[in-house]
């Protein structure tokens, strides 16, 4: 998974699978999820990030859970 962030458009993009985004559907929020051609998500949008609070310019803090 990648995670971008563009701060000219403010959009902050978690690329999930390294696919072509065949559909997208925009949700509630600002929120746009696109699926690949299987159907399953490839990437998700959060626009208007750091003004919702996504994220904040300057700070990058992403918690990761491990399972064993």
């Amino acid at each position: 998974m990648q995670i971008r962030y563009d701060p000219e458009a403010d959009i902050l993009l978690l690329l999930l699978r390294d696919l072509p985004p065949m559909d997208s559907i925009a949700e509630p929020g600002g929120i746009i999820v696109s699926y690949g051609e299987d159907g399953e998500p490839v990437s998700i949008e959060l626009l208007n990030a750091s003004k919702k609070q996504w994220m904040k310019p300057g700070l990058v803090n992403i918690p990761v859970l491990l399972t064993a």
